[in-house]
């Protein structure tokens, strides 16, 4: 089974990264890592329990490929069917126990 034909979007990723600012502190910026093929949906009404019970906001499910290189912490930015820019942080990247895609939440 191949996720590749329900991957309908083109979304950015990018990661913070933190860089001496020169003057003894540090600060962090978002830096392009490149593009991913997803699928965004809506969770279910359990995984926004879930995430509510623990003060958190569960607003979409982004599926990608399962190699695809995004990880904790990263921003997937890109724009709906209507044209609308979204920005995406990821919490927590899983796979299921066969490693067919990757859904970050």
């Amino acid at each position: 089974m191949s996720i590749g034909r329900h991957l309908n979007r083109v979304l950015e990723v990018r990661r913070p990264t933190t860089t001496d600012d020169g003057a003894g502190g540090q600060s962090t910026t978002l830096v392009l890592q490149g593009t991913v093929r997803a699928k965004v949906d809506q969770p279910s009404t359990t995984e926004r329990i879930v995430a509510a019970q623990s003060g958190s906001r569960h607003s979409h499910d982004v599926y990608l490929h399962p190699g695809a290189d995004v990880a904790r912490g990263d921003e997937l930015r890109g724009t709906d069917a209507l044209g609308t820019a979204q920005t995406f942080r990821v919490l927590s990247v899983v796979q299921p126990s066969r490693p067919v895609y990757s859904k970050a939440l």
